[in-house]
């Protein structure tokens, strides 16, 4: 392998020095045995190329994925489990420590124990992974070590960015006339943009967890089917009338979704590593009724609007034109870091996770969702997963931004909204039974 990155991974890659990691944390009961953690993790580091890979600046600075022959077998650290939110410290810790990028691998285990539970922490740089991936890896290493002898079939990564993009595009010489437009307009906009503009102090990152219980989770599910709309679409807008009530007219009102592009990719299957999600945007229709039917209509209005702008996102033309600004990458990293952008928050919402709950030797009591404490201005950002039927839910940014105050003002404020919803559904469903 020895590939330049695309402009997402780009993007996540930085400056090269500034960590971005994401770590990604199942909690379990039973026998873990480290001989067993070790080989599951050279099976799963003989499957993905990325995690065979470092990355280096070619001779024009642009930085490529190169296959190190010599890669380091993936680091297991060993913390004594003392404390149910040991997994929270050691997060924070891992958030801030950098990778070796140059010699790899990008990748590395925590293994919080105890002699009855431990907690498996893997934390990988985000320039490898996006949510689905560090899933993937996770469900990979839970079934290697309980059965060290399954086989992984190891796949072939892409060379290229030619090879995502079918050739109609490639050849379409208005689109690259427009990629080339884009560079030149992208350098210009961003230099004039960032002229003396100075990356400010950063604060203290932190992290909010909490969940749901089977109980509301699968009320609220259920909820949403009733209403016609998604689970997705009603927690944005419980997440955004929650900043219109903490922040008042300092909410933005639009809050940054990301997609993942795995459905439109042919080469990018669904358990590789991959780390470009472009963003849709959404933003809560202010004509909705004030009456409490008037949740369910913004919702209702989210989930056709998200379905709308996916529908029209090409994601071919993104990854072509996006090639083009590889010089201003690092621009765009910079303007990332000194504004504020016009969002209140980035929320990804990965779903039920395809990740058994009992193996032979262990259970899967819990899966914390993933983190991750992004180094620019507006870090904020909302990941929910469900597992045993739990939605989980963590929120991370940086009190230089944002405070942890607020921020926890903000997720009781979307709690309520969304209990709130569960009880008068069970309101009007014993109403209807009983009538």
């Amino acid at each position: 392998m020895n590939r330049k990155l695309i402009i997402g991974e780009r993007i996540m890659y930085g400056d090269g020095h500034t960590p971005l990691n994401s770590a990604f944390v199942a909690k379990i009961r039973g026998a873990v045995r480290q001989e067993n953690l070790r080989q599951a993790l050279a099976a799963i580091q003989a499957r993905h190329p990325l995690l065979q890979a470092g990355v280096a600046p070619d001779k024009k600075g642009m930085p490529h994925f190169i296959r190190n022959a010599q890669v380091a077998a993936i680091p297991v650290r060993i913390v004594e489990r003392q404390q149910d939110n040991d997994w929270q410290r050691e997060s924070a810790a891992e958030w801030s420590t950098p990778f070796d990028m140059r010699n790899g691998p990008l990748c590395r285990v925590v293994w919080i124990r105890s002699a009855e539970v431990s907690e498996l922490m893997l934390v990988c740089h985000h320039c490898i992974c996006d949510g689905a991936s560090v899933a993937t890896l996770l469900r990979e290493v839970l079934q290697l070590l309980d059965q060290p002898g399954t086989t992984l079939t190891p796949y072939t990564s892409f060379n290229a960015i030619q090879d995502l993009i079918p050739a109609p595009y490639l050849q379409n010489r208005q689109l690259v006339r427009k990629g080339k437009r884009s560079a030149i307009l992208a350098w210009l906009t961003l230099s004039f943009v960032l002229w003396r503009k100075k990356i400010p102090p950063k604060g203290k990152d932190y992290l909010l967890h909490w969940k749901l219980d089977a109980a509301t989770s699968a009320a609220f599910v259920a909820r949403c089917k009733a209403e016609g709309t998604s689970v997705h679409a009603a927690l944005c807008v419980a997440v955004l009338r929650a900043f219109q009530q903490v922040k008042g007219d300092a909410a933005k009102n639009k809050l940054i979704t990301p997609v993942d592009i795995r459905r439109f990719i042919n080469a990018i299957g669904p358990d590789t590593l991959f780390a470009y999600a472009p963003t849709v945007n959404l933003s809560l229709d202010p004509a909705a009724p004030p009456t409490a039917k008037g949740f369910w209509v913004q919702a209702w209005q989210l989930k056709e609007d998200l379905s709308k702008k996916i529908e029209e996102l090409n994601v071919f033309i993104q990854l072509m034109i996006g090639e083009y600004i590889h010089a201003s990458a690092g621009k765009l990293v910079k303007l990332l870091k000194v504004t504020s952008g016009s969002h209140d928050v980035t929320f990804s919402n990965m779903g039920r996770l395809n990740i058994p709950e009992s193996y032979q030797s262990f259970e899967v009591e819990t899966i914390y969702s993933p983190t991750v404490a992004f180094p620019w201005r507006n870090p904020n950002t909302l990941v929910t997963t469900t597992f045993r039927g739990q939605m989980d839910f963590v929120f991370m940014s940086n009190d230089s931004f944002l405070s942890c105050e607020e921020a926890t003002a903000i997720r009781e404020a979307a709690m309520r909204l969304v209990t709130q919803e569960v009880k008068t559904g069970a309101a009007l469903t014993n109403a209807l039974t009983n009538h």
